[in-house]
């Protein structure tokens, strides 16, 4: 049953999770009504906070800039799917872990609340559910995830020279 799971929760995870990304994408950069009443809502949250703007249109946690990572989730989640890109889906849920998380905290910690757009909390339920699958899938990848972060280390991270002896210079006739 467990390598049954194991080889097809991936799959069923990066579809559902790009599925959801994807179709909130035409609320977010569309700037429609109930996108602007969540985001306004955390915009004014932060302005009493002494941070205006932050969820703002041009903010840096903008339903643009949300958006985006969602997009990049879902294209990293879909394309992972392939054998060769594995770490890709990995990375994928990475990001749409991050991303929920976010989603998640803001739902629960700020006036928003769980039901901002009275849809019995559907939202939040959809965004807890991606959170969860998303650690799920970052257990079941995490193999891919500890490769990629070794490649990145070694291409970011300079190799400690082997100790040879200096080269002379050549004799000159």
């Amino acid at each position: 049953m467990l390598p049954q799971i194991k080889r097809y929760a991936p799959t069923a995870i990066s579809l559902f999770a790009a599925a959801v990304f994807l179709d909130s994408l035409r609320y977010k950069f569309t700037d429609h009504p109930k996108t602007q009443e969540i985001f306004g809502r955390l915009d004014g949250w932060a302005g009493s906070l002494g941070l205006p703007g932050l969820f703002g249109h041009t903010g840096l946690f903008s339903q643009y800039v949300i958006g985006s990572a969602e997009l990049l989730a879902s294209s990293l989640l879909l394309v992972g799917l392939l054998p060769r890109f594995t770490r890709l889906n990995a990375l994928g849920a990475l990001i749409g872990f991050a991303v929920m998380t976010g989603a998640v905290n803001f739902h629960l910690w700020t006036p928003l609340g769980i039901d901002p757009n009275n849809d019995g909390g559907g939202l939040f339920a959809a965004a807890v559910t991606i959170w969860f699958t998303s650690i799920v899938l970052i257990i079941i990848r995490r193999n891919e995830l500890i490769g990629l972060v070794g490649d990145l280390g070694r291409a970011f991270v300079p190799s400690p020279k082997s100790q040879t002896a200096p080269a002379r210079a050549p004799a000159h006739a």
